[in-house]
């Protein structure tokens, strides 16, 4: 399977991402932040880095890019998109998930292995998982307080679209919420970056189920 990792000025993952996408059977392709036409891919990865320069807000710029247009109408028509760390904040900023992310309420950038519980595995990115699966993940960044009014995260909750949850909340998080998904399930969204620990030689290869998911939801 095609899997397009999308590249923006200032991206910094999208390498790791697509070295991973190889490792578990994936083909990855890089596509420009200009590139209007995704029909060929079965998955799309908005990896993380800092999309033009983080200028005005975290994906502020990124969502006004070509390829985000067409990003749209591939989440639209039920097919898998994961946002990670930046890609998590430009699907936001996007409206393809509800929400903000926030300076974090250490006011400081935070780069370290977090706890995590898998919340949801209704997803394509996490059905490799069993409910409750706790596991380790690295965390980079200094906007990853995630932000909703009460209604809105009552809606989250209600319709399972928690997908992820901090066991010890680096960052502010409201209902200690490390990632999302839009409701259909085919559209996450998540701070922790998978791709760096999805490699027994980095000593967590945990991160390679979110990847091994999407392509057991595609076939």
């Amino acid at each position: 399977m095609r899997v397009g990792v999308v590249v923006f000025p200032g991206s910094n993952c999208d390498r790791d991402c697509a070295h991973v996408l190889s490792l578990v059977g994936a083909t990855p392709e890089f596509v420009w932040h200009r590139d209007t036409d995704l029909s060929h891919l079965g998955a799309v990865v908005l990896p993380g880095g800092f999309s033009y320069g983080d200028y005005l807000r975290c994906g502020a710029v990124a969502k006004i890019s070509p390829v985000m247009s067409a990003v749209r109408e591939f989440a639209a028509a039920g097919r898998p998109v994961i946002g990670i760390c930046n890609g998590f904040q430009i699907l936001v900023e996007s409206e393809l998930l509800p929400g903000a992310l926030m300076r974090n309420e250490s006011l400081s950038f935070q780069c370290k292995d977090v706890d995590l519980r898998v919340e949801s595995t209704a997803t394509a990115f996490t059905a490799g998982f069993e409910p409750g699966t706790e596991l380790r993940l690295p965390i980079a960044n200094a906007e990853g307080n995630y932000t909703i009014d009460e209604r809105g995260l009552a809606e989250l909750e209600e319709h399972g679209q928690v997908v992820l949850r901090y066991q010890n909340n680096p960052n502010g998080s409201v209902g200690d919420i490390a990632g999302i998904s839009n409701r259909q399930g085919n559209v996450v969204g998540m701070m922790p970056h998978p791709e760096r620990a999805s490699e027994s030689r980095l000593g967590n290869a945990v991160g390679r189920t979110f990847f091994e998911s999407v392509l057991n939801f595609v076939s």
